[in-house]
């Protein structure tokens, strides 16, 4: 059962919360099938939420994160480790190709969250739950150079939490080149790249935590890619991309515990997923 909490609206999650075994591994079903009073009570201290990550997010919303393209930050931890020079290449390169996407307008539903593009057509992959909770309203979304397009919806799958988006020529997008199948491995460095909060074009990085992890996405149960990258409400639709700049798969949802937000929990739809399922997608609606 959804619960609303976190950020609170309009730009909170709506969490998931599965139960976790005595052994902590968490259990991403519906909570509470077969289970008497008496033995829920330390595991409901203990719930683990899986949340869809990128619902409506307030413009000019603030928060402390590094964004790529903004001045120079202010003076590094003592105990923070150097950036590898790969990956700051690779946020140079993934930055332009990323964009803002906003569903619905003021006086109804509205949401945002992130997408890349996949082709030099100016197809854009994003979320699905994001033109769902904007209400099926007109879609906008705004480049990392500040330009706003109206996109076409070209299509959608709920099933898999995935659509497919289209703007003019004129846009300009790069797309983002796409990593091989069976390529991705566990402890590779990566980036989460979007708009978490309505702040384009901030990059957050990680590793590749786990493969294969069994999660609810969209109307069913997917393997995931599970990474540390931080994932925030406004993500959701985002590229996380290795250290060619190669993506890996499409920022989706993260686990919290007791709904407090980020910790460092998230998870991607993997990149063969999501060309398998682009693929069809624009065969469908050109």
């Amino acid at each position: 059962m959804a619960v609303q909490t976190g950020l609170g609206e309009p730009r909170g999650p709506w969490f998931v919360s599965p139960e976790l075994d005595p052994d902590g591994r968490g259990r991403w079903d519906v909570p509470g099938s077969d289970q008497g009073p008496g033995r829920r009570g330390w595991r409901g201290r203990m719930l683990t939420a899986l949340a869809v990550v990128a619902l409506s997010t307030v413009s000019g919303a603030a928060a402390g994160s590094w964004v790529a393209g903004r001045d120079a930050p202010g003076p590094a931890a003592a105990s923070a480790a150097p950036v590898p020079a790969e990956l700051v290449t690779a946020a140079e390169k993934t930055v332009p190709g990323v964009v803002s996407v906003m569903v619905g307008s003021g006086s109804g539903a509205s949401a945002s969250g992130s997408g890349f593009a996949i082709d030099h057509e100016q197809h854009i992959v994003t979320n699905d739950h994001i033109l769902a909770k904007g209400g099926a309203g007109p879609v906008t979304v705004e480049t990392s150079d500040g330009r706003r397009f109206t996109a076409e919806v070209v299509g959608r799958e709920p099933g898999s939490d995935l659509a497919v988006l289209k703007v003019p020529a004129s846009a300009g997008l790069s797309p983002l080149p796409l990593a091989k199948p069976n390529t991705t491995r566990v402890g590779e460095p990566v980036l989460a790249v979007g708009s978490p909060l309505g702040l384009s074009g901030t990059v957050t990085a990680g590793i590749v935590s786990a493969l294969n992890r069994q999660v609810r996405i969209g109307n069913g149960r997917h393997t995931a890619v599970q990474t540390d990258a931080s994932i925030n409400p406004g993500n959701s639709g985002g590229p996380l991309v290795n250290a060619r700049g190669e993506v890996v798969g499409v920022n989706t949802a993260i686990a919290t515990i007791d709904g407090t937000g980020s910790i460092g929990i998230g998870f991607a739809i993997p990149i063969d997923q999501v060309q398998q399922t682009a693929d069809t997608i624009i065969g469908r609606g050109g």
